[in-house]
């Protein structure tokens, strides 16, 4: 039993969809699917036609193009209302969501019998529990260097505009920071309640610390990439891994003794087509896939 994980299947591309549908069957394993599965609920329904079959449980969080609503689309829901109607979808599937209990990963039946016997007392203690926690905290513009009062104006400076400014609509929050911090507050509230002994593995689209959303070409880019809230979580809940999306640059870095893992698949031009999609799965459990680690941090690079 492994726990694997991807993201950023966009399969608003036919290439990635036709992927999809060659992907070998693992009947015994977990998949974590870390967002941006498409623009279209249509495109979460086909990714969990094809994986609910072939894993023993998906566990599902939103990225920014799944609540992507073109503005002038009027049949279509936007914002709580699109997060809404893609949990309903993943219900349907039975795949967890941020809005579903986090789910134990490997946890020990009591009653069943093993090789030392079914006496309590001639049990081995249980390990300490490792939970799976999908986590929707969005951004709220704070990633970036100090000093800097308009963020937004800041990346506009070098060319970059993230278009959720456009096609993300918050509604009913007044703003997509505003829901981001209502979002943050809850879900820290469910992280404390987890009991004291356990681990984490802890998803999210969005990456967790702003020193990993500065992505070398387009270090600006950070503004829509995740809130400075979350940066302690990784250590203050007892993370034995990271899972996050977003930026379509595949590493795998150590923060703070934790392995932080991107494990985006991207568009068609972000993979290599013959490996096949099968090939960008990365285990976390129970070992954490070390791929992609970098030549050197790419993320450590001056702040401007």
């Amino acid at each position: 039993m492994r726990l694997l994980a991807v993201s950023d299947l966009h399969l608003g591309h036919a290439r990635n969809r036709e992927a999809l549908t060659g992907m070998r069957s693992h009947p015994d394993d977990w998949l974590i699917l870390a967002g941006d599965i498409g623009e279209k609920p249509a495109h979460l329904v086909f990714a969990l036609e094809q994986l609910a079959p072939r894993f023993a449980q998906l566990i599902w969080v939103p990225g920014n193009h799944d609540l992507w609503c073109p503005p002038d689309a009027a049949d279509r829901t936007r914002g709580q209302a699109r997060y809404e109607e893609l949990v309903a979808i993943c219900r349907t599937f039975g795949a967890l969501t941020p809005e579903d209990p986090y789910a134990q990963f490997g946890a020990i039946n009591p009653s069943a019998p093993y090789e030392g016997g079914t006496h309590p007392a001639s049990r081995p203690p249980a390990p300490p529990p490792i939970y799976v926690c999908p986590l929707f905290c969005l951004y709220d513009y704070t990633f970036h260097p100090r000093g800097i009062t308009d963020p937004v104006a800041w990346a506009k400076e070098t060319g970059v505009v993230c278009g959720d400014e456009w096609m993300l609509s918050p509604a009913p929050w007044p703003s997509r920071t505003a829901w981001c911090h209502a979002r943050v507050d809850a879900t820290e509230a469910r992280l404390r309640a987890l009991p004291g002994d356990a681990s984490t593995i802890l998803i999210s689209h969005w990456p967790l610390r702003y020193d990993l959303a500065r992505p070398p070409r387009v270090p600006r880019f950070s503004v829509w990439c995740g809130t400075t809230r979350t940066e302690h979580w990784p250590t203050q809940f007892r993370a034995r891994a990271v899972v996050s999306g977003h930026l379509h640059m595949r590493t795998s870095l150590m923060r703070d003794d934790v392995p932080h893992l991107e494990v985006s698949l991207g568009y068609p031009r972000d993979w290599t087509h013959h490996r096949g999609v099968d090939f960008y799965l990365r285990e976390i459990l129970p070992n954490t896939d070390a791929r992609f680690v970098p030549a050197r941090d790419p993320f450590m690079i001056p702040y401007s």
